[in-house]
């Protein structure tokens, strides 16, 4: 799939497809390919529980069907927990995550940095930048081809605005943004502008930008203008919309990767991909 000489678009779902038949990695791998799509994220929702003898296996088989990996972390991630075991047990996700990316040869590991509890907003970023040295630094000593991906937030509880994120990355060695609107979305209750959002992540200079995208359901915080995410939904929601981002990509000349996290999964990825077929990009 290769679009233009100066944007380059790939569309996935997270996790495994909706229609795949066999559902597994490797049988929604197939799946991807016979829908011509170009990206999956191997979701390790509550735990890394595929071996790397299996990782190397699915990176062979994405590798045959053209297929960009990516990996999300476990979700029960905390670095900025006042216990030291609650950190130390989520470094150790993270790590087992990124040993098992670089077998299978996705680039990146996606995880949500965080919550601030009782802490201070600055010192719960600066546990979070501490943890992420030492994984950055662990990981390299490896000799892992894998960056970080700290992805932004839909809770006001959580670490992970745009802004501070921005921040982390630019202290951390091989540190990325991945962005997910559907998340900024329901954190500002039901506000988002794209060009303000790209135009906050330029001091980064990133060659290839990495997002989620679904629809998304909110609560708003009564009195302060936020909100917080209840749970995803199909981007036929239009919260938020989906067609001025892509234009917005396109204007902009963005190569992206999007990774469906609608609960329609690559049903969604498809229409993402109409949309970008309408605005006149060629897949």
């Amino acid at each position: 799939m290769i679009g233009d000489s100066m944007t380059h678009v790939l569309l996935g779902p997270a996790g495994i497809c909706v229609t795949a038949k066999e559902k597994t990695t490797i049988g929604s791998l197939r799946r991807v390919a016979e829908l011509q799509l170009s990206a999956q994220e191997v979701e390790y929702v509550r735990g890394v529980n595929m071996s790397v003898a299996m990782a190397r296996e699915v990176g062979k088989v994405a590798r045959e069907l053209g297929i960009e990996l990516s990996v999300h972390c476990p979700y029960y991630v905390n670095l900025c927990s006042v216990e030291k075991k609650k950190i130390e047990d989520s470094k150790k996700r993270i790590l087992d995550s990124a040993e098992r990316a670089n077998a299978m040869g996705a680039k990146i590991i996606v995880f949500h940095p965080g919550y601030y509890g009782k802490l201070l907003k600055n010192q719960a970023l600066d546990l979070v930048k501490n943890a992420c040295l030492e994984i950055a630094e662990r990981i390299e000593r490896k000799g892992w081809d894998v960056s970080l991906g700290l992805e932004t937030t839909g809770k006001i509880s959580a670490v992970g605005t745009v802004e501070e994120i921005v921040n982390l990355c630019e202290e951390i060695k091989n540190c990325t943004i991945v962005l997910d609107p559907a998340h900024i979305f329901a954190r500002n209750a039901g506000r988002i502008d794209y060009k303000e959002m790209f135009d906050k992540i330029k001091p980064l200079k990133l060659k290839h930008i990495n997002m989620h995208f679904s629809g998304i359901k909110f609560s708003p915080v009564k009195a302060t203008g936020y909100g917080n995410e209840i749970s995803h939904l199909p981007i036929e929601v239009n919260a938020p919309p989906f067609e001025p981002l892509a234009k917005e990509i396109l204007k902009r000349k963005i190569d992206v990767t999007i990774i469906s996290e609608s609960p329609v999964l690559e049903k969604d990825s498809l229409v993402m991909k109409e949309i970008f077929e309408k605005l006149g990009y060629r897949f």
